[in-house]
């Protein structure tokens, strides 16, 4: 496989890793294509070469363009790292000045002792992966720019000998998962707290498209409510590549819920009514599932037995990735991708404003169903179904915009 592409011009050079896709058998092609194509859409506005080749993913890029490339890497899934990366002719002479100019780099940036992690995709070189770890060694070991240390080391130098030769210093893990677009698509229910852009993500580590959908109660809930959760869907349509989140005035619906419905029974209502409307929005989008960012026993409304009862409503197949997950473990995701301190900001959605002081916490799925049925509430959802409001987010327009 020989790839053209200017040298001069597109100087600069990055090497990803990838991760489960290595695991795939027949079909592992149409994973690298899904993942070659998303970091081509993604940095549609720059000009780059990018293909995979024995297990890497390479990108050649002009060197005005790194910033830029450097954030569609960090959002991209489907690699477990990256480095931008020295390319270097197959020479030992090559190696060594490649790995000094890292070596000295590292020196100055505080680091005393080094490894020298040597890989040989190429066989035909004539040294084998420890010989060139050596040689490449001794060229800082030898006048003392840093010392040895193979179990500790402050830094690791990189050497793979594949068509060329690449060294580099550092490696910036990602987000691993398989590549957004090779397992359908999904609908998630998007509420401004910090369990349902988690949810959502998780499922797009799984290669899985999602769209997203907002129940807006206004003026119940504040605007910037509703401009708290177009942050959140922004946020992770990053690593989704792009998605449309669909903003749906549920105020007629909630305030008939409130008039009609036992107080204990008020939010499972509302949670059954927003199940109601992901349905229609889910076969008008021909999504495959619905996702929801619920977790066994974390608020009352998520007991096993009202789980049960949400879930009789669905049409669809409703996955909770995070149903065996603990508060922290989830905080810890929303942190990693840079939703939590959106999600914190105290603008409440309509699920917390209409909470009952008593919730039911073990409803039975025919009660529920009568309940329901006496609200008739179904034409208020189709209405709002029909005026909901829709955005689209790529990252696309957010490279254009951060490094135009």
């Amino acid at each position: 496989m020989k790839i053209e592409y200017d040298r001069i011009k597109l100087s600069q050079t990055y090497l990803g890793k990838l991760g489960e896709l290595t695991l795939k058998g027949g079909n592992i092609k149409q994973f690298e294509k899904q993942l070659v194509s998303n970091l081509k859409y993604s940095l549609a506005s720059k000009e780059i070469v990018t293909y995979i080749k024995s297990g890497r993913l390479y990108l050649h890029c002009e060197e005005t363009s790194c910033a830029a490339v450097e954030f569609a890497l960090n959002h991209l899934i489907g690699l477990t790292g990256w480095a931008k990366v020295q390319s270097v002719e197959k020479t030992l002479d090559g190696i060594k000045a490649a790995v000094l100019k890292e070596g000295l780099e590292a020196k100055k940036n505080g680091a005393k002792s080094f490894k020298i992690d040597a890989r040989r995709e190429d066989k035909s070189f004539p040294l084998n992966s420890y010989e060139i770890a050596i040689q490449a060694a001794g060229v800082l070991y030898d006048d003392g720019t840093l010392t040895v240390d193979v179990h500790k080391p402050d830094v690791v130098i990189s050497v793979e000998v594949r068509d060329n030769c690449y060294v580099y210093c550092s490696q910036k893990k990602t987000c691993r998962g398989l590549p957004v677009g090779v397992s359908g698509k999904g609908l998630l229910l998007l509420s401004g707290g910090i369990d349902s852009p988690v949810a959502g993500y998780r499922m797009m580590r799984r290669g899985m498209k999602v769209e997203s959908i907002y129940f807006h109660s206004y003026p119940y809930t504040s605007q910037e409510a509703q401009e708290k959760v177009e942050t959140l869907a922004k946020k992770i349509a990053l690593y989704g590549v792009e998605s449309h989140l669909n903003i749906v005035s549920f105020t007629d619906v909630q305030m008939k819920i409130k008039q009609k419905a036992p107080e204990e029974y008020s939010t499972l209502m509302l949670r059954l009514c927003m199940m109601k409307c992901a349905n229609l929005l889910a076969e008008r989008i021909h999504s495959q599932c619905i996702i929801t960012g619920e977790s066994l026993g974390q608020v009352a409304s998520q007991t096993i037995e009202n789980l049960t009862v949400t879930e009789s409503f669905a049409q669809y197949p409703l996955l909770r990735p995070l149903v065996g997950m603990d508060k922290e473990e989830i905080v810890e995701t929303a942190l990693q991708i840079g939703t939590y301190e959106t999600s914190i900001l105290p603008y409440e959605d309509c699920c917390v404003l209409f909470s009952p002081k008593h919730p039911v916490l073990k409803a039975d799925v025919e009660e529920a169903l009568e309940i329901y049925k006496e609200l008739e509430v179904d034409d208020l959802i189709q209405k709002a179904f029909d005026e909901r409001k829709i955005i689209h987010y790529s990252i696309t327009k957010e490279i254009e915009n951060l490094f135009s």
